[in-house]
């Protein structure tokens, strides 16, 4: 017997219900917290870092998901570095709806190492 594609219609929905927009300043409570558990007393090693950061990325998105409305696509950024006496920007650019679309960003640093999170929401019809 074939197997049958389901088929889904388009809803023509142009933006988010009232009331289920993308909250950055919750998401922004929730990557605090996660990187507060997840890196606590971390000490930065060169070699262990990018698991580290691979690992916190989904992490981290899995959490911000929980907290997200449906029919957003989260793009979760993470820059890991050691502690030291450099300063560092970290900027992005980006082409959306600035109606529907947004982002939320957390830092955390300890005596060894900094992290920089930040969740991006785009509204996805």
């Amino acid at each position: 017997m074939p197997i049958l594609k389901t088929r889904l219609e388009n809803t023509y929905r142009m933006g988010p219900d009232k009331g289920c927009e993308f909250d950055a300043q919750r998401v922004q409570r929730v990557l605090e917290g996660t990187l507060a558990h997840a890196l606590g007393s971390s000490v930065y090693s060169p070699q262990g870092n990018g698991p580290l950061a691979q690992s916190l990325t989904e992490l981290l998105q899995n959490q911000a998901k929980e907290v997200v409305p449906p029919r957003y696509k989260l793009v979760c950024h993470v820059v890991l570095g050691q502690q030291g006496q450099q300063s560092l920007l970290v900027a992005s650019r980006g082409l959306w709806d600035p109606e529907t679309d947004s982002f939320a960003s957390a830092t955390f640093s300890n005596a060894s190492l900094f992290a920089v999170a930040t969740v991006y929401g785009v509204y996805f019809e």
